[in-house]
């Protein structure tokens, strides 16, 4: 019977680990804290993707699901977590669909605006920087946070203080990434410094055990593994890339555009878009500010 009950628990996991979407639950130990206030009787005027969310009763976000502190889905319990995350329940609040309505979709980066296009997801909150390119398929919402290259280093390492010092240092990002690609453009470090592997994760395992001395890439993803180990690592320096992530929407869909940006807006002047950047993001020790919304 023991045997029986450890099999049943262990195949639950594995399904929830590999679902393709996941439903909100209560917030667990490791989320944030914040919970959205539902707003009642909501209408949204000349928006076919809002009239699709209230005919269906759900909302459809599209997330990530590997990225500690930003969009985290937990392999044992299902539950999602992250900055992005709250964001987008955030929105789903305001626009009158509590937490247990909406569904998380699991979108990789090259997918996002297909599935925005062909309708798979209402919008998408995933680390997803606005550009002209990507405007010409989608629309944009935001921006909700300003991310750039940034460097995670060990909590006792003050020899790196940004990429001016990464001279003579093991740099690690991922193969074939934009952040490693600058590294070598920019002579930051020796050729021979420069270590690749598929995943941050990675990365940052070869960091923590001093196989390497920095791993780059936008410094909100990197605030989100400094987040989970604040005793281990840090995030340090400047800045040295420009990336406004913001809500993917459709791309003619002006009426929500306005509304999701008078929601975030609002989460700023509030100090809302603070608690949910304090609650997740802020545990690294990192201060930031919420960017200008660009009403364009």
């Amino acid at each position: 019977m023991k045997r029986t009950r450890i099999l049943v628990a262990a195949a639950l996991a594995a399904t929830l680990a590999l679902a393709g979407c996941g439903q909100e639950g209560a917030p667990g130990a490791e989320g944030s804290g914040y919970e959205p206030t539902v707003a009642q009787n909501v209408e949204v005027a000349g928006s076919p993707t809002f009239a699709a969310m209230k005919q269906r009763g759900r909302v459809i976000v599209g997330v990530k699901d590997d990225q500690p502190g930003l969009g985290f889905r937990d392999a044992t319990t299902g539950q999602f977590t992250g900055f992005d995350i709250d964001i987008a329940r955030m929105v789903a609040g305001g626009l009158g669909f509590s937490p247990d309505q909406i569904d998380y979709k699991v979108v990789p980066s090259a997918a996002r605006e297909d599935v925005i296009e062909r309708g798979e997801v209402d919008y998408y909150v995933g680390t997803y920087t606005i550009n002209d390119k990507r405007k010409q398929r989608v629309g944009f919402a935001g921006p909700y946070y300003t991310a750039g290259q940034g460097l995670l280093v060990r909590a006792d390492d003050n020899a790196i203080t940004g990429p001016q010092t990464l001279q003579g240092k093991k740099v690690c990002s991922v193969t074939g990434s934009t952040p490693i690609q600058r590294v070598r453009d920019q002579n930051l470090t020796e050729a021979s410094n420069i270590v690749e592997f598929q995943t941050y994760t990675q990365c940052v395992d070869q960091l923590i055990n001093s196989q390497v001395d920095a791993v780059t890439t936008d410094d909100a993803i990197l605030l989100g593994y400094a987040s989970q180990n604040p005793e281990q690592l840090k995030v340090v320096g400047e800045k040295f890339s420009s990336e406004p992530y913001g809500i993917g929407l459709p791309k003619n869909d002006t009426a929500l555009r306005t509304k999701v940006n008078d929601l975030l807006q609002a989460a700023i002047d509030d100090g809302t878009w603070k608690t949910i950047y304090d609650g997740t993001l802020g545990k690294s020790g990192t201060q930031a500010q919420p960017p200008a919304i660009d009403r364009y």
